[in-house]
């Protein structure tokens, strides 16, 4: 009987001991939860409803138990569409995994109501705003009316076409050939003078001009047929 139960205590011991000696494997969960909450951050300042998806993590991977694993952006990559986050851990072990994930951001862009045609000045009643997941549409979106009206597009466009900012031109301010004012103004000085302009500019877009004496001076054109130089 004795015998009996020192067998059995000394069962007891070794399951114990081999239950202690297994090794800490880390959580799946816990490390999409790491990639859940870094791109919630990263994504934090995107114009638009976010949604965050975390991709399977592969049950087979056995990766040492991390008590503060830290998620970081590979070169190139961000938060928006399907993107990668990596995860590391410095200690007590070290490793890195790689985890897929998709970041949507539903919000608003603006797209043409009527056909536009190449060169026209776009306006209110040929634009509507449309809701649709960003990621998806190609880069440079218009997300506001106040981005595209008044401005023209290089070439004509069917409606229901998402309006790109960098494929419209502004307003020209500055024509080819047409007489504008220098101006320019530092500490303690302003100077104007009148000029010939060389090309056709924007707002805000850089212009040649060429004074009276001949000499040629790249500015800023401005409305009202004023160009900015800085000296």
């Amino acid at each position: 009987m004795k015998s009996s139960r020192l067998l059995l205590t000394a069962a007891l011991l070794t399951l114990t001991v081999a239950a202690h000696a297994q090794p800490a494997y880390q959580d799946a969960a816990a490390l999409k939860r790491t990639v859940e909450q870094f791109l919630q951050v990263q994504s934090g300042g995107l114009p638009g409803q976010v949604t965050v998806t975390v991709g399977a993590i592969d049950p087979r991977m056995n990766l040492a138990a991390c008590p503060d694993p830290q998620a970081f952006f590979m070169p190139g990559a961000r938060a928006w569409g399907k993107t990668t986050v990596g995860v590391r851990c410095a200690t007590p072990a070290a490793w890195t995994v790689y985890i897929q994930a998709n970041v949507t951001v539903v919000g608003d862009y603006i797209a043409s109501a009527a056909p536009l045609a190449q060169g026209q000045a776009i306006a209110a009643n040929q634009l509507v705003t449309l809701k649709g997941d960003l990621t998806m549409l190609p880069a440079g979106i218009a997300t506001d009316m106040a981005q595209v009206i008044g401005r023209s597009t290089n070439i004509s466009l069917p409606p229901g076409t998402p309006l790109r900012l960098d494929t419209l031109r502004s307003k020209p301010v500055v024509q080819s050939g047409q007489l504008v004012r220098l101006v320019s103004s530092g500490n303690g000085f302003s100077v104007s003078a009148e000029a010939r302009a060389m090309s056709t500019a924007g707002d805000g877009q850089v212009v040649q001009v060429k004074t009276s004496g001949g000499q040629q001076i790249t500015g800023i054109a401005k409305a009202g047929g004023l160009v900015e130089v800085a000296f």
